[in-house]
């Protein structure tokens, strides 16, 4: 689609990443001696973290470290931050005191790591990674808020020796071809991140991983806050309630849409108010909650070629979840907007072979009037347009597939025009953190 943003020229980053993509025949390879290798030989950058809140789980923790970031702001702390993947840029993962590594530190700090490997196999994450920590180490902060890629024991971050808390967020089937598709065994990969002594937050779980996590903390005598028991929030009056054994807090709602966004937020409270830090005043929780950033999360968009394209009147969400735990809270908040403004909704879909589409879709059965299903450009693993319709109509879905985004505009268009009795609709671009970022590069 025409009209595309101008993005800043990363094209020495863009080299230099796609060289580390060729260091080992595995993208994924789950170990944590390479990156420990080239760390000690860079003089072990990692142990001179500021206090590190360290955040694993399934789905909602990214979330937990935008509403981590943005509370320890509001308090005028500087904030270094990793997360994982990227949805436009590569220099999103890297955010020193508050802002993206600049290109000509991103290129200088990757050289440096490539250079010290000298060749030597080690993932593309790894290598990355290590250049996370190289940067950060060179920047003073007040904290770290550092989000795990994969897993969790393994994982690249997770050798932080001493974090300040450790977060682990709802556990469920995702990444198996990694992780295996027992979920008790894949709450024991993120349950890695426990330390010794040090506080864990446990998010929203099934019996099964909460059992597991919990068992992993006692051994290691790691207190543990659960939501739920220990914690909790709820929304009221259009207020968030959160309470602990520290006292009631009446809040705003998060600026982030849907109820699982609540949850999300009191999961970072909790790890704020019980990290043993001077962390989460109650003026920064509530600033923190008002001014939160995290994109293609139930965002609407307001701007770009997409909005031109899309039916007269219509409203544009994207959400980059794609698993069928984030599309049930995804649809669940799509249904409170119908509630506060009737709409017809529409999917735009595009997805990777590798996730459950079937149960991803069903989650919008009932909810969704009708799906388009498109191929994610330039993503080999992509899902093609007819093999996602056919999933979409196993799920019970009405669907079409589309050329592209601007065909699925256009065929949505045609839809619109044949129900014009109806409101004009709401579409939600979905599926695939892939799919996210190409429609943020063009429509932001």
């Amino acid at each position: 689609m025409s009209g595309a943003q101008t993005q800043p020229d990363d094209t020495r980053s863009t080299a230099i990443l796609q060289r580390m993509l060729a260091l080992h025949p595995k993208k994924i390879d789950l170990a944590l001696d390479r990156i420990l290798r080239l760390l000690h030989r860079l003089g072990d950058p990692q142990l001179r973290m500021p206090p590190t809140i360290h955040v694993a789980g399934t789905n909602g923790k990214g979330s937990v470290c935008a509403f981590s970031r943005a509370m320890l702001e509001a308090q005028g702390l500087k904030v270094h931050m990793h997360i994982s993947p990227h949805l436009v840029r590569f220099h999103e993962r890297i955010r020193i005191a508050g802002e993206l590594i600049s290109e000509d530190e991103l290129v200088a700090t990757l050289e440096e790591v490539e250079r010290v490997n000298a060749g030597e196999p080690i993932t593309y994450f790894e290598i990355t990674n290590t250049a996370m920590f190289l940067a950060f180490s060179r920047h003073p902060a007040d904290a770290l808020v550092l989000e795990v890629g994969l897993g969790g024991r393994y994982d690249a971050t997770n050798v932080i020796d001493k974090p300040a808390v450790t977060v682990i967020q709802p556990v469920d089937l995702d990444h198996q071809d990694f992780l295996g598709s027992d979920i008790r065994g894949i709450a024991a990969e993120k349950a890695g991140i426990i330390k010794r002594g040090v506080p864990l937050i446990v998010g929203p779980q099934q019996d099964g991983p909460l059992e597991v996590i919990l068992s992993h903390a006692d051994r290691l005598s790691a207190p543990a806050y659960v939501f739920g028991q220990d914690f909790s929030a709820h929304q009221e009056h259009g207020r968030m309630v959160y309470q602990d054994e520290h006292g009631l807090l009446d809040l705003p709602l998060p600026k982030l849409i849907g109820r699982h966004q609540i949850e999300n937020a009191a999961v970072a409270i909790a790890a704020l108010r019980y990290s043993g830090r001077n962390w989460g005043t109650d003026a920064a929780i509530e600033t923190g909650l008002r001014s939160v950033d995290w994109p293609a999360r139930l965002q609407r968009l307001s701007r770009g070629p997409l909005i031109a394209a899309a039916p007269k009147g219509s409203e544009i969400w994207l959400d980059g979840g794609h698993n069928p735990h984030c599309a049930a809270a995804v649809s669940r908040a799509v249904a409170d907007l119908e509630d506060l403004a009737d709409r017809p909704l529409y999917l735009i879909c595009g997805m990777l072979k590798t996730k459950d589409a079937v149960g991803y879709l069903q989650a919008f059965r009932g909810l969704a009037r009708h799906v388009v299903t498109v191929n994610i450009p330039g993503e080999p693993a992509s899902l093609g347009a007819g093999a996602l319709y056919d999933m979409a109509r196993a799920a019970g879905l009405d669907a079409a597939p589309a050329e592209d985004l601007e065909d699925a505009m256009l065929q949505l268009q045609a839809w619109s025009r044949a129900h014009a009795k109806e409101p004009p609709p709401r579409i939600l671009i979905c599926g695939s953190l892939y799919l996210a970022g190409q429609v943020l590069a063009e429509n932001s």
